[in-house]
């Protein structure tokens, strides 16, 4: 069986750097277990597959090498590209029905998207576990609990910049998602990187869906809310968001790497 292939990189506008997703049209759902061994060894963050369901409508889910997640963002702004860039798609939004509801994209231009997803907040003060400080090697000045991650604050950028993390005590950390993040130095108005060793990602490139959480932070606490961020990985990205009550506008571009055909 052959299938479409597109390898994207998201939350940039030039390819290596940003967030490489993976993205499978099919007229079908394959069974879970061939998905997983296409994400597996496709060895990207995640790999999307989506099936259509109306016009403007579709079902996408998200596997990483390791797991299927609930929500992405960088793969569902790659797969809002393919659909428009690709595959003719009509209009200037479409919905995706996910594991977390349905998520709109919506086109701002030719690599250009907003996509619409739901706040993630973070709840009161936490004390860490000794394997996340030990294996962040600096501990932060403070930590929240967000739905299955942890959020770790930073008083500088640098200080995010130089982590140097042992993944292997991360790995120990449970939950096992961890954002890190500071305020902006001058471009940006903070920064972050985020791990997810329970997910099968030592880091992550460019998370939209940590900024379902670090959005409604970064809001209440700089007083406004649209906000400029990136990631500070080693790839870096660039995201603008906006906290809209219960949700968060995202805006990002993407670019594709490559094209071609999955033989399975």
């Amino acid at each position: 069986m052959n299938l479409p292939f597109f390898w994207i990189d998201a939350f940039t506008d030039r390819v290596f750097s940003g967030n490489p997703a993976g993205v499978v049209p099919l007229e079908r759902w394959l069974p879970d277990d061939v998905m997983q061994r296409i994400a597996f060894e496709n060895g990207l963050s995640e790999t999307a597959f989506f099936v259509r369901t109306g016009v403007d409508r579709l079902h996408l889910r998200w596997f990483t090498p390791a797991i299927e997640v609930d929500l992405c963002g960088h793969a569902t702004l790659a797969s809002a590209w393919v659909l428009f860039r690709e595959l003719g798609q009509r209009g200037e939004t479409v919905t995706f029905d996910s594991r977390s509801g349905p998520l709109v994209a919506t086109r701002l231009g030719p690599d250009r998207f907003e996509l619409d997803f739901p706040v993630r907040p973070t709840t009161t003060p936490c004390e860490a576990p000794l394997a996340l400080l030990r294996g962040l090697g600096r501990a932060p000045e403070l930590v929240l609990q967000a739905p299955a991650r942890w959020m770790c604050l930073y008083p500088q950028a640098a200080d995010v910049r130089s982590l140097r993390p042992d993944h292997a005590l991360l790995a120990q950390v449970l939950p096992g998602r961890i954002i890190v993040t500071a305020p902006g130095d001058g471009d940006c108005d903070f920064v972050s990187r985020y791990f997810a060793p329970d997910a099968g990602v030592a880091e992550d490139p460019v998370t939209g869906s940590a900024h379902c959480t670090l959005t409604p932070y970064w809001a209440k606490r700089l007083g406004r809310p649209r906000l400029h961020a990136r990631q500070v990985s080693a790839r870096g990205g660039e995201l603008w968001c906006e906290l809209r009550g219960d949700r968060v506008g995202i805006i990002g571009q993407a670019v594709l790497y490559l094209r071609g055909t999955l033989s399975v």
